[in-house]
Parts: structure tokens; C-alpha cells; sequence
């Protein structure tokens, strides 16, 4: 009884030690500058509502243009800037590197019990792996899929854009990059079903970085609410999806792939997995597609010179071809000049910002150590606005990317780089060029608010969905 007493009056002496220890063991490490801001919530308010470039260059000019520490989404987060700090995280992947998913994201795309960290990574793994080795991403099976690509883009233009003469463009580009996704991951081609799903996957999109705020009226209550009704509909598509198969149909689709794909142990993958998986693909396929076409139609309605020079390019594949061809792979690769207005479209507004790790091991990095268990973050913005390797970056100028060996390496990576680069790189070029081409085919077009306030710095949006005034030629 003694015993008991004396270790319970010790308790708190001991705790008190113990975090003494704990602070002196960690800042023992040369951790980078930076601040971890406010208690709880960190820098997380700026990194979210403030311009990611202002967030991240105020703090290369105040700390170091190498790397910054802060605390963002709940975690203590390394941010490794420019060039070289590309080059070192897309080179050491799984050496000290593995995927990390901030937390609102697991939230929305775990529905089934969340699994230890290695059982997670062996998932990703699997993931990874169901994606790739039916070679759907590879340019021989988008090959395959250019010309119904092609057939459903004028559909959609036919639907909504012809004989129209204003239009809002951002939502139609949506509606666009869904239906394509929806035919591609998942074999189906229903447009009202998919109708159904565009407000859900907007709201998935915009809560996949924020905090974890859950009740009515915020980002992350709406978007578990979408994340749970797009289960819903996705567990219906996964029924119907082994039915037919079940009857013969053809496994043309992601989604017949990971209905059959085993483990090592030879188990199948739940329905919640399969769904929310596909779910992350399709948001993956859906919103960042969107918005490439989008914002090729702000930048270029501004810049009537670009526009002609893209129509030249079109027009010259458009009158080589029969009367009902569709595109086919050496007409994509003849729109190098539209491909290179894409590209700087991507600089100026990019559908992606950047991505997480988490450091596996202590790893020295520029002078300064970041300690395992680390969040890691890098972002295109500590490169695509810098003037050092963009000369006037507020410039829209796709003369830039006439010579891409003129860049330094690792300066621009609109698609990520090393082993985790983006796997729909060859379908998001293929959608996007397909778009370009047939609404250079049918239109020219001017913006009805030339200075529209662009909304949402990690999913930019045009705050009146961009309206154009339309011309047929």
C-alpha cells in the first residue's frame, strides 16, 4: 500500500521528467527554421485560404529557400523547396520516403477498418499495382481508347455546348472529365447517373485538405456526407459490374480488375475497398483534368494570338481527316504547340499543388534533420512563379516550353516525378488535347468577366464558373 502511494505521489515527477527528456532528446536535432504557429490548428489557416505561393515563399524569404518546418493539418510538416528538394524526394522514395494521406482524406476514403501503418502501405502497394499491371495508363491502351474518347467529347459538346450562345464553362468541363472517368474506370456511360455524382465529387475534392471539422455547414461535413452517398452509388456499380461479368461481359475497366484482384494470401478486396479506391481515382481522374481544360479557356480567351495559333495547329489535323474519323495517336502528338499552352496553363494555375510523405527514418536534408514520423511536403509553387527559372512568371507565355532542356531539371513537375508520378499522366494529356481540339473546332470565345476572382488556392475555381460568349465558326 506504501508502494502504491509513494509511486502514485511520484507520477507527475516522473511525467514532468520524462517531458523534459523528451524536449531536450528533440531539440537535441537540428530540425529546419520555421514555426509551428498556433497551438493546435498551426500555420494550418494560411496554408489552406492563403495563395500557396505567398504561403510558401514568405517563408523561404524569412527561413530558408531549401526547406521550412511548420505545422500544417495536424502534423509537423517539413516543407522541401525548388529544384533540388524535388530531385531529393522523387529520388529517395521508400528509402526515406513513403505516400501519406492527410488525415480528412482517410477519414473520407476508409470506410473499412483502418489498418496498421504497414498493412496501409501494402495496400497502396496493391493499389498501385491493380492500376498497372492491366497496362490501362500505358500509351498502348489509351490508344485503344482515343477515338471513343474523342466520340464522347463531341457528345458533350453536341449536349451542351452547340447552338448555345453563352455557356459556363468550368461545370461542362467537370461534367466532361467525370463522364470520360466514369467510361474509363468504370464502364459505365449513364449520363444521368454521372450528373448525380458532379456536386458529390466537388465537395469530396475541396474537403480532401481540411480540418477535420464535423458538423453541419463545413468543408468536411459536406464532404463525408458526399464521400458516403458516392460509396453508396459506387457499392450499386460494383454489384452490377460482377453480374455481368458473372454473365460474360468483358473486363474493359479498372474497376472489373480490382473486383478480381487477390492478395498475396489469395483473399479479394472488400466492396468498401474497392470503393473507396475507385473513388480516390476517380476524384484523382476527375477534378484536376477539369481543370486544366477550364483554365486553357480563361488564358486563351484572354490572348487572341494564342487562341490563333492553337486554331493553325488544330485546323491542319482536323482537315486531314475523313468525314467521321476520330482522333487517333499521331494526331495528339502533332499538337505540341497546344500541349505547350497546357503546360503553362498548369504553371500559372495548377491543378495539383503538391503531395505528402511521411519520413520513414531521421534524414538529413540541406544541413537539417527531419525526424521519422514527419510529415514532408512538396509543392510546384517553390518553382513555377519563380522568376530564377521562369523569366516575368506572371508572363503567359507557351513559347517557354519550345525547348524543355532549357529548364533546369526538377523545375517544372506539373505530374510529380520518381516512382510516385502521376500514373494518369498519358490519360489526363489525352483528355485534355481531345477537349482542345474539338472546342478550337467549333468556337472561338470570349470571357464575360475578364477579371473573374479565381476561389479555392487548393482546388482553384472561377468564383461565377466562367461564363464565355460563344461563336460558331
Amino acid at each position: 500500500m506504501e508502494a502504491l502511494y509513494l509511486l502514485l505521489c511520484s507520477a507527475p515527477v516522473l511525467l514532468a521528467l520524462y517531458a523534459v527528456v523528451f524536449r531536450t532528446k528533440s531539440s537535441n536535432k537540428n530540425l529546419p527554421p520555421g514555426s509551428m504557429g498556433w497551438p493546435l490548428i498551426g500555420e494550418t489557416i494560411e496554408f489552406l485560404f492563403g495563395k500557396p505561393e505567398n504561403f510558401v515563399f514568405k517563408r523561404m524569404r524569412k527561413y530558408s529557400p531549401d526547406i521550412f518546418k511548420t505545422k500544417i493539418l495536424g502534423e509537423k510538416t517539413a516543407v522541401i523547396c525548388g529544384p533540388n528538394g524535388h530531385k531529393f524526394l522523387f529520388s529517395n522514395e521508400q528509402k526515406y520516403f513513403t505516400a501519406f494521406r492527410p488525415h480528412s482524406m482517410q477519414r473520407m476514403f476508409r470506410s473499412y477498418k483502418e489498418p496498421k501503418q504497414a498493412q496501409i502501405q501494402h495496400g497502396r502497394d496493391e493499389e498501385s499495382k491493380v492500376l498497372r499491371s492491366p497496362g490501362f495508363l500505358k500509351p498502348e491502351a489509351l490508344v485503344r481508347y482515343l477515338a471513343q474518347m474523342d466520340s464522347i467529347t463531341q457528345d458533350q459538346m453536341k449536349a451542351h455546348w452547340e447552338k448555345k450562345a453563352q455557356v459556363n464553362a468550368y461545370p461542362l468541363t467537370k461534367t466532361l472529365t467525370l463522364t470520360l472517368a466514369c467510361r474509363f474506370f468504370l464502364g459505365i456511360d449513364e449520363p444521368e447517373r454521372i450528373a448525380r455524382l458532379v456536386g458529390h465529387f466537388d465537395d469530396v475534392t475541396l474537403g480532401m485538405h481540411s480540418l477535420i471539422v464535423n458538423f453541419p455547414g463545413t468543408i468536411f461535413y459536406k464532404a463525408t456526407k458526399a464521400a458516403n452517398a458516392l460509396r453508396k452509388e459506387l457499392k450499386g456499380v460494383i454489384q452490377e459490374k460482377k453480374e455481368a461479368m458473372a454473365s460474360g461481359a468483358p473486363m474493359r475497366d479498372i474497376l472489373s480488375h480490382m473486383i478480381v484482384a487477390t492478395d498475396p494470401s489469395g483473399k479479394h478486396m472488400a466492396e468498401a475497398e474497392i470503393a473507396d479506391k475507385i473513388m480516390g481515382l476517380l476524384t484523382a481522374g476527375y477534378s484536376t483534368v477539369a481543370t486544366a481544360m477550364a483554365f486553357f479557356m480563361k488564358y486563351v480567351g484572354e490572348r487572341p494570338d494564342i487562341y490563333q495559333k492553337v486554331l493553325e495547329e488544330q485546323k491542319e489535323i482536323w482537315e486531314s481527316k475523313k468525314e467521321g474519323e476520330f482522333l487517333e495517336w499521331e494526331d495528339i502528338n502533332k499538337m505540341k504547340y497546344s500541349w505547350n499552352v497546357i503546360y503553362e496553363v498548369m504553371r500559372f494555375t495548377p491543378p495539383l499543388q503538391g503531395t505528402f510523405r511521411e519520413a520513414l527514418t531521421d534524414f538529413t536534408y540541406a544541413g537539417y534533420t527531419i525526424p521519422k514520423g514527419w510529415k514532408v511536403y512538396w509543392t510546384v509553387s517553390t518553382t513555377n512563379k519563380n522568376p530564377e527559372f521562369f523569366p516575368k512568371p506572371e508572363k503567359f507565355d507557351p513559347s517557354r516550353y519550345d525547348d524543355l532542356n532549357a529548364f533546369p531539371p526538377f523545375t517544372f513537375v506539373p505530374f510529380g516525378g520518381g516512382p510516385r508520378m502521376c500514373p494518369g499522366k498519358e490519360y489526363a494529356r489525352l483528355a485534355i488535347l481531345t477537349f482542345v481540339h474539338n472546342v478550337v473546332k467549333r468556337f472561338e470565345w470570349e470571357l464575360v468577366f475578364p477579371n473573374e476572382k479565381i476561389v479555392g488556392d487548393m482546388m482553384p475555381t472561377p468564383e461565377k464558373g466562367l461564363p464565355v460568349r460563344l461563336q460558331s465558326h
